[in-house]
């Protein structure tokens, strides 16, 4: 059992475009960045401290006794966290999480984008710290193998996917993620989240002889498949759900969720209180506290965050949403460039770089309103408190959007769609 630690917070004081908020505000795997690591660490603690921006430096000199520091724009599970104290405390001298270049579910999906690691001695750091004894200014590198599996997830012709064909994603057991920017948020719900999670309940299954034969036994006795049954569905209270719903797991579903007839949904994490009206389609998605799916939406590898709504037709790939935001029906979002063009991204230092990923959807900022019909390009943003009405002219969105753009300026009663989340910062139009 891990010791007892002091927790230190170390502030990360950017907004994450296009949602404009910091990192710790936004959900991962439908909970709040800040809550996770509450929750994650709170077993662990004996005491916390939080430590603004401009005193770090002063502030960490003082610190006393065993304690762990860390950035809190950083997503780790407990897998990686169990390791990682166990490791650190075994060695007894400070010590600072590390990564190896061979290690590819942190080179080919942590890294593209980010801002939050420094790189040095061949290695690769995140903000992630332990100090047996108090603060000490040098530390030594803790290497913690992600153990990564290639999983594929996508096959696109030949002729289409200029001989990529197979796509995959490296897909670790044990997380660590910088969210600095929203395809970071995509990566640690999808890729790190629930991709993880089905590959640990594989393993499980083909290595924990008990745990198999009561998956076996469940199903008999329920006279499900295996995947479909109550060990791989975990259902929460007062949830109504129709008989002809197709539901395979692993998936976890919320308290108050109404899930409606012909309803497909495979490997998801549904909130409380959501709505997945009849024939929609939900595969390997993050369905938010209070969100609502009128009949035939569907995502796929996608997140839809608190009481956003996605209406009829409409269809979602590998996209991130914000809360309460409404996409009229038939909205696509594309996921691919027809020409063979690296999908570029806004990456944690406000720049369009290279996305490191083949395929890829849109996001949309907190509080949007979007028009049915458009149809998005890849890996566009659309910026928090935006409107967007379609027009014969106006359709097809093949840049960034940002607040100044948005359609309500023009519109009778304007005033009645308040802006709520306002950037911290100057930036760059162009690079929008």
């Amino acid at each position: 059992m891990a010791k007892r630690f002091k927790k230190v917070i170390l502030q990360d004081t950017k907004h994450i475009p296009p949602f404009n908020e910091r990192a710790r505000e936004l959900r991962i795997l439908n909970k709040p960045l800040w809550l996770h690591h509450r929750e994650l660490l709170n077993p662990h603690m004996d005491s916390e401290l939080e430590i603004p921006r401009d005193v770090e430096n002063r502030m960490l000199e003082t610190l006393q006794g065993p304690c762990l520091v860390y950035r809190d724009n950083l997503y780790f599970d407990s897998h990686y966290l169990e390791e990682f104290l166990k490791e650190a405390q075994k060695r007894k001298i400070p010590s600072r999480a590390a990564f190896m270049p061979t290690d590819q579910a942190f080179t080919q999906h942590a890294l593209p984008l980010s801002s939050s690691y420094t790189a040095a001695s061949g290695l690769y750091f995140a903000d992630l710290w332990y100090y047996p004894d108090g603060y000490h200014k040098n530390v030594s590198p803790l290497i913690i193998d992600l153990q990564a599996s290639e999983v594929g997830y996508y096959h696109v012709p030949t002729y289409m996917a200029y001989e990529q064909g197979d796509l995959t994603y490296q897909v670790p057991k044990r997380a660590l993620i910088a969210i600095d920017s929203w395809v970071h948020i995509h990566i640690a719900d999808i890729v790190f989240g629930l991709y993880s999670r089905g590959v640990r309940f594989e393993d499980r299954v083909n290595t924990d002889l008990n745990f198999k034969m009561g998956l076996m036994a469940r199903s008999m006795f329920e006279g499900k498949q295996l995947l479909t049954s109550s060990t791989a569905v975990q259902i929460g209270e007062n949830c109504s759900i129709d008989p002809s719903a197709i539901i395979t797991g692993p998936t976890t579903i919320g308290n108050n969720v109404t899930i409606g007839a012909g309803a497909v949904i495979d490997n998801c994490l549904i909130g409380n209180n959501v709505t997945v009206s009849q024939g929609s389609q939900m595969m390997l998605s993050v369905l938010g506290d209070g969100a609502f799916f009128p009949f035939r939406a569907a995502l796929f590898m996608s997140t839809a965050m608190e009481n956003a709504m996605v209406a009829q037709n409409t269809c979602l790939q590998m996209c991130v949403i914000g809360k309460n935001s409404f996409l009229g029906a038939g909205t696509t979002f594309t996921d691919f460039n027809l020409l063979p063009h690296p999908i570029r991204a806004m990456s944690g230092k406000m720049q369009l770089e290279d996305s490191n990923r083949p395929v890829m959807g849109g996001c949309v900022g907190h509080n949007c309103r979007i028009g049915a019909g458009f149809v998005i390009s890849p890996s566009r943003m659309i910026e928090s408190d935006v409107v967007l009405v379609a027009t014969e002219e106006f359709w097809q969105i093949s840049q960034n959007i940002t607040y100044e753009q948005s359609h309500h300026h023009n519109l009778r009663g304007a005033e009645a769609h308040r802006q709520l989340y306002p950037r911290d910062r100057d930036f760059n139009r162009e690079t929008w």
